[in-house]
């Protein structure tokens, strides 16, 4: 049981370092298109070869590729686009914490999709996320409307992910899931992508894919058979921790004693929303 645990903790940490890496690759003046593009590209690479040593099925039947399709575009092109996005225009630190407003739209298509009960505590853990939101933005560093917007919206379809996967993991494996929505996001992004890139910039894109990407994901499948859900995904809540960490460690990112405040709302309402 404590080695699960310590998987969850090792996978969050790798998320945790997604912003990081797309702040450096954003210094080689690639665009967000192109820096998701490869991201997605080198993953499928290392899926593939695991998928094979596993011996596990690689393509989903043809009857679901139209759920796929939706999927990829929305938890793919768009949440991947938002959230790098919002790096590339806030910070690491304010990007992933616009990513934890998750749960509350998480509450919200629970109970429209899934009939799944609204209860007192999912009610305060909104509240919790949006006040957070709102502190966030006080005090002397502020961002801008457009950085809350996309950021906000990074967590709609950082929501949505949570969504569609629930649906495809029913009759998937997660590992042939992933594999599948990430080919199909690929598509998406091509006509937006220039395939040249600074040679130096390939160690950067090979480890964004490796580790947040194919290496975070395994790990977590892997915990998630001597760990509950329910409990994997409050321990991951220390994405955003180890994201601000290394943000400031790395970059000098810094935020105000209010907004640290924010930042401890919007991450207490996530862990409060599930623990449920």
């Amino acid at each position: 049981m404590r080695g699960g645990y310590i998987l969850v903790f090792l996978a969050a940490s790798m998320w945790g370092t997604l912003g990081i890496f797309a702040k450096f690759l954003y210094k080689f003046n690639l665009s967000t298109y192109t820096i998701i593009f490869y991201r997605v590209t080198f993953a499928l690479v290392f899926l593939f070869i695991y998928l094979k040593a596993k011996g596990m099925p690689i393509l989903i039947p043809r009857e679901r590729l139209k759920f796929y399709i939706i999927y990829a575009f929305f938890s793919i092109f768009l949440f991947y686009s938002l959230y790098f996005y919002t790096v590339k225009i806030s910070s690491v630190s304010f990007a992933v914490l616009m990513l934890y407003t998750a749960p509350a739209y998480s509450t919200i298509f629970g109970r429209l999709i899934f009939k799944e009960e609204i209860t007192q505590r999912k009610l305060i853990a909104v509240a919790l996320v949006i006040a957070g939101v709102l502190i966030l933005n006080s005090g002397e560093i502020s961002f801008t409307g457009k950085a809350i917007a996309v950021g906000l919206a990074s967590g709609l379809t950082y929501a949505l992910y949570g969504v569609f996967a629930k649906m495809a993991v029913n009759k998937e494996e997660p590992e042939q899931v992933l594999f599948n929505v990430l080919l199909i996001g690929a598509i998406f992004l091509l006509p937006f992508t220039s395939f040249k890139v600074p040679l130096q910039s390939v160690p950067y894109l090979l480890a964004l894919a490796f580790f947040p990407t194919f290496l975070g994901y395994i790990l977590y499948n892997r915990a998630l058979k001597s760990v509950e859900v329910s409990r994997a995904s409050v321990v991951a809540t220390i994405e955003p921790v180890v994201a601000m960490v290394l943000a400031f460690l790395i970059f000098g990112e810094k935020l105000t004693i209010i907004q640290l405040i924010g930042a401890s709302m919007i991450i207490g309402g996530a862990i409060l929303a599930r623990s449920e």
